[in-house]
């Protein structure tokens, strides 16, 4: 495929419209604090700060992978590059295949975030106006909210991803700032009690043995799905107007700020409502805080601000999620259905299958929660994708070693270059993911919930791709035909 087939997107975006647009990752905590606390209570602050430094090494990596790549989409975009085969005119390229499978996990772990903050803003309302709601009715409920919501994502991303940004730094500015107000209200108010985070560091019982080591690895795997997640700044790599000098500007100044939230929000509701405390208020840990900050009517305009905020991290997964399929179906790994744009240059088909899986995950989730009594709900889900993202950074940390080890990449301009022996330390983190993390994150999803549900909605999601994939292949290999398949030019970056 020729470079200008390939180049779709326009290059309208600066560094800081990106970073806007990423800077609702800070919000993913919120889903996982009340889970990640019940297993190891106190010490979910460390968990949290030691994983968003992680992502800094992790990204130092991905920031130079992309500036290689300058017209690859993020992290999928620079994996189905890597892993592409010379002779890519083979009818099942395994090379091909895993760049096409990393990109398909990355997509899957993105994704759900849709689903999973609609499900959240359900519980945030529940918990607001006191809702009890079951069997159809509950369903019905979370499902009007999932429309609306994606709705409203779709209208604006297929607007064009300038209009996004703007609209991603107006929400930044209404809806993180009431945030920081909420918790700094529970420090001015007295509400913040450090002994609570003394006293409750971790559980009586804890005894450092074998399953408690495995569940704080569990802790950190699933905690990366949220503090490692700025790297989402580099997705919008070919709609940068200078990608050498955005993609890093985009991704540290989003680091830092999500450096200081996470240990900023993580301490500040820890110390205000003690293991306890997040145990009765579950999923809406920062109702509570509202409530005693602003009185009852106050918390209401403070948790509409959430919601806002909410909304804001929904519109990060849905464009970034959206754009994973483009690179796909460029690359020829999906449909070139997904390929489509609209007149202002955004993928408008692969928007519309995002709406529609999140639809479909809320209704399966609500369904099975309300009329089937089964124990799913928002971590489900998140838990399933935990695992996608998990087996994505092995993948594309991989695919950094070997465009510093390949001599096909050697000569190749690096504007943004992490420091020599980075490859090594990147060696180290694809161990820590592959032999620890991922692992433990399977452990400590069984152990949570008591049962193989997560695992088993990540794993038949992640096995969906191998015949979607090789149907695709077939239909390419149909197209070519057997005489003009070896004169099809290899694909370009």
């Amino acid at each position: 495929m020729s470079e200008e087939a390939k180049i779709t997107l326009a290059r309208t975006v600066s560094w800081k419209q990106g970073m806007f647009i990423a800077l609702g990752v800070p919000l993913l905590i919120l889903p996982s604090i009340y889970d990640v606390s019940s297993i190891i209570w106190g010490m979910c602050i460390f968990v949290w700060v030691v994983s968003v430094l992680q992502g800094f090494v992790q990204n130092l990596a991905y920031g130079e992978m992309v500036t290689l790549f300058p017209n690859a989409t993020g992290l999928p975009g620079c994996a189905q590059s890597v892993y592409e085969s010379k002779n890519n005119n083979k009818k099942f390229d395994k090379g091909k295949f895993v760049g096409a499978f990393c990109a398909w996990c990355y997509w899957f772990a993105w994704c759900p975030v849709v689903a999973i903050f609609t499900m959240m803003i359900g519980d945030y309302l529940c918990a607001m106006f006191d809702l009890t709601l079951t069997g159809m009715a509950g369903v019905g409920f979370y499902l009007i909210i999932s429309l609306v919501i994606v709705s409203v994502m779709y209208v604006l991303g297929t607007r064009g991803l300038e209009g996004g940004a703007k609209v991603g730094l107006i929400l930044a500015v209404i809806s993180l700032v009431p945030i920081i107000i909420i918790l700094l209200g529970a420090l001015a108010t007295g509400m913040f009690d450090f002994g609570n985070i003394v006293n409750d560091w971790a559980r009586p019982e804890w005894s450092w043995s074998l399953q408690d080591i495995v569940l704080v690895f569990g802790c950190f795997g699933l905690a990366q799905w949220s503090a490692c997640a700025w790297e989402t700044a580099a997705i919008y790599g070919p709609e940068y107007k200078e990608p050498g000098k955005d993609v890093p500007k985009a991704l540290f100044a989003c680091g830092f700020i999500c450096l200081i939230m996470y240990f900023f929000v993580s301490t500040v509701v820890y110390g205000s409502l003690g293991q306890t405390g997040i145990e009765s208020a579950g999923y809406a840990t920062l109702e509570p805080i509202a409530s005693f900050v602003f009185g009852e009517a106050g918390s209401y305009i403070a948790l509409f601000f959430l919601i806002v905020a909410m909304i804001l991290i929904i519109q990060t997964g849905f464009l970034g999620s959206s754009r994973t399929l483009h690179s796909m179906a460029q690359e020829r790994n999906l449909p070139k259905w997904f390929e489509k744009t609209n007149k202002h240059g955004m993928p408008a088909n692969a928007m519309l299958f995002v709406c529609i899986f999140n639809v479909l995950l809320v209704a399966i989730m609500e369904f099975s929660a309300f009329v089937l009594n089964m124990t799913t709900t928002s971590m489900t889900i998140l838990t399933a994708s935990a695992i996608g993202y998990c087996i994505a950074n092995i993948i594309a940390l991989l695919a950094f070693v070997k465009t510093r080890r390949d001599a096909k990449f050697a000569d190749m301009d690096r504007p943004f270059k992490a420091p020599r022996s980075w490859k090594y330390v990147i060696s180290i983190m694809v161990f820590i993911q592959a032999c620890l993390w991922l692992p433990s994150l399977l452990y400590w999803s069984y152990y949570l919930s008591g049962g193989f549900i997560a695992i088993a909605l990540g794993v038949i999601i992640l096995l969906c791709f191998i015949p979607i994939w090789m149907h695709v292949q077939n239909k390419k290999s149909e197209h070519q035909g057997p005489n003009n398949s070896s004169n099809t030019p290899p694909s370009e970056e």
